[in-house]
């Protein structure tokens, strides 16, 4: 899958169009974010065929719920709730690595800054498309009291799957499934949340354990080579997601770029299945990759 990524201009102009494009021509289920540079009605047709819709849960659960039926009625089938920042982050690298040229890229460049939030007459933030025609003052993308009630909460407004996207404990991946959830992401954010946790390729097996086959289990973060991928489902994952790579594509070729992303990645997954004598996906078990024998 290709993972949810904010502000998809800043590397190409065509941005999520693009993305979703090459998710249509190569057959692969596109997450498109909160924070895209286009709304969910425009993506959805480059697609051409459902995509999914990741929701930043707002601290406002009216304007939660208009995020949410505007990508149901735009022909979303499922929604990812993105759960593991709820108070912010504090990003130390993007902080130590942010540039020291001060100009407006946007001077030289159209859209280089990414469509940022800015102030709009009478007050209140101009945002990304998905937030417009809402009152945005006060709004913030997160919550830091939420609670399990979300879950039902948001099954009360929506017939779109309810997947939460950012656990990484078995704990957690349990307490999903008890109170409704129809999916899990692990996922850490990228790594943007905090870089000192696990890996999320550490935590797949532990989930799947506490999950027993009851939901889907999709994973993303750190997915650079087939061969993750590979490792993935053979500890537990259903599906396995690209976020960086297919943006490395994008801001380098376009829409070819992402597809050629997918062809790599697949070509080499296809490769570590053949050497691994694993001739369907459901052959993909944990003694490809553990010594399952020798650790009793």
């Amino acid at each position: 899958m290709l993972s949810p990524i904010g502000s998809s201009r800043a590397f190409h102009g065509d941005g999520e169009l693009a993305v979703a494009r090459a998710a249509q021509a190569k057959n692969a289920l596109q997450i498109m974010s909160t924070q895209a540079s286009f709304g969910v009605e425009e993506v959805a047709k480059a697609r051409g065929g459902p995509i999914w819709f990741q929701l930043y849960t707002t601290n406002n659960f009216a304007a939660t719920t208009a995020l949410v039926k505007r990508a149901q009625a735009a022909g979303c089938t499922a929604v990812a709730v993105t759960i593991d920042t709820p108070a912010g982050r504090n990003t130390v690298t993007s902080t130590r690595l942010a540039r020291n040229d001060t100009r407006n890229c946007a001077t030289c460049h159209d859209d280089a800054t990414g469509d940022p939030m800015r102030p709009r007459a009478g007050g209140g933030m101009s945002t990304k498309p998905m937030f417009a025609g809402l009152d945005t003052r006060g709004l913030g993308l997160t919550s830091p009291s939420l609670t399990w009630d979300f879950i039902k909460r948001l099954k009360d407004i929506t017939t779109m799957k309810v997947v939460l996207k950012g656990l990484e404990a078995a704990e957690d991946a349990a307490l999903a499934v008890q109170h409704g959830a129809d999916g899990i992401i692990i996922s850490n954010h990228g790594g943007r949340a905090t870089e000192t946790g696990r890996g999320t390729i550490e935590c797949v097996a532990e989930v799947a354990q506490a999950v027993k086959g009851r939901v889907p289990i999709l994973v993303d973060g750190g997915i650079r080579r087939g061969t993750d991928v590979f490792k993935a489902l053979a500890l537990g994952a259903d599906a396995v997601g690209i976020g960086r790579p297919h943006v490395w594509g994008l801001a380098t070729f376009g829409q070819q770029g992402v597809e050629r992303v997918l062809d790599i990645i697949n070509n080499e997954f296809r490769l570590a299945m053949v050497g691994c004598g694993t001739t369907s996906l459901k052959d993909i078990a944990p003694a490809n990759i553990i010594d399952t024998a020798r650790r009793g």
